[in-house]
């Protein structure tokens, strides 16, 4: 591979890996630690979700 290809994909995987972790802390935010204390209450929640939806 030439030497601009390598510097291609280092480039479009460093941008990927940017891009992964901006779009993990802005578009997946941790709800459960946010609005639950107890793992109790965080797995009551959850089951309640899954059993409850359509």
């Amino acid at each position: 591979m030439p030497r601009w290809g390598r510097t291609l994909w280092l480039i479009i995987i460093i941008k990927l890996c940017i891009m992964f972790l901006v779009f993990k802390l802005w578009l997946m935010p941790n709800y459960l630690n946010s609005h639950y204390d107890s793992a109790e209450e965080k797995s009551n929640h959850v089951f309640e979700e899954l059993t409850t939806k359509p």
